[in-house]
């Protein structure tokens, strides 16, 4: 199928993965270059240095893990009418160890790092160098925040994300998986607000931060759950033609997020940021963005 989509003529190649995502759109609207550190893994090929040259380009101080015998990650985007769907081979970046975390000069980016950031992807990948960073964030008092990611991840991964969860400060999901998560505890709701406050009132390994939930609904109002109350916020609608690809649109949704809240700003704020980042990646293609962001 890879071979296939790359012999097409209108072939385009993007830096992707969940994380780095969010960390791209981070950057992009901080405009401060290395302000974000970014921890993953590669293969030594092709596009494992295009990977490298646009998070430098990017302005992200990435420290990649490359593996031996796998090659860089991949995924084939097919978008039909706006809507996409993703076949991924994950290949490298199912490779990662946490001994590459361990050693000295990547494990000072999380010893310098103030918030962290991890896709819900990485608990099918390396769960003990989540619980490493996890615990090292709740002993330094440090924001820590985590993705429900797919609905999969709340279904079948449901044991590492248990563990990881006591030491998350914001929890970001969409309405499915949402709806999933709260399924497979048995908690029969479907009212995405009613999901969003029990998330956000689950155990917490430090009383440091309180846990806050962020729930997207596509067009439909975003549900922010904090300190036993709901809010929601109205998204940016976007005429159905100015739509170009959804691919990307939380990953740059939480990256928007990201950017305002390590300036220590309110959540109404983060939020606004978080809308304008996801209506600008949705009227391009994958998570891109133009040079600079116009949001003030």
């Amino acid at each position: 199928m890879y071979d296939e989509l790359a012999s097409k003529s209108n072939v385009e190649y993007i830096a992707g993965g969940a994380t780095q995502n969010s960390i791209r759109v981070a950057q992009w609207m901080l405009q401060i270059p290395g302000a974000s550190s970014y921890i993953g893994c590669i293969g030594k090929d092709k596009f494992g240095e295009e990977m490298k040259k646009n998070a430098q380009a990017a302005g992200i101080n990435a420290h990649y893990h490359e593996d031996e015998n796998a090659p860089t990650g991949t995924c084939a985007v097919c978008v039909v009418g706006g809507e996409r769907s993703l076949i991924a081979n994950l290949s490298a970046a199912n490779c990662y160890k946490s001994e590459h975390l361990k050693k000295p000069e990547n494990w000072a980016l999380v010893e310098k790092a103030k918030y962290i950031y991890i896709a819900g992807f990485f608990l099918t990948v390396s769960p003990d160098s989540i619980q490493l960073v996890a615990e090292h964030a709740a002993a330094t008092n440090k924001v820590f925040m985590m993705n429900l990611s797919a609905p999969f991840i709340c279904e079948v991964f449901r044991d590492a994300q248990e563990k990881a969860l006591p030491y998350v400060d914001y929890i970001f999901g969409n309405e499915t998986e949402a709806r999933t998560f709260a399924k497979v505890r048995g908690w029969e709701t479907e009212n995405v607000e009613e999901i969003a406050l029990k998330i956000s009132q689950l155990p917490k390994a430090s009383g440091t931060h309180k846990k806050i939930t962020v729930i997207t609904q596509g067009c439909d109002p975003v549900v922010v759950a904090d300190d036993g109350k709901v809010k929601t916020f109205p998204v940016i609608l976007l005429p159905k033609e100015k739509l170009v690809d959804t691919n990307g649109a939380g990953d740059a949704f939480v990256g928007g997020f990201l950017s305002q809240l390590v300036q220590e700003k309110n959540i109404d704020e983060c939020v606004r940021a978080a809308c304008y980042a996801a209506n600008v990646v949705i009227q391009r293609s994958g998570c891109t963005y133009p040079e600079k962001p116009d949001f003030n």
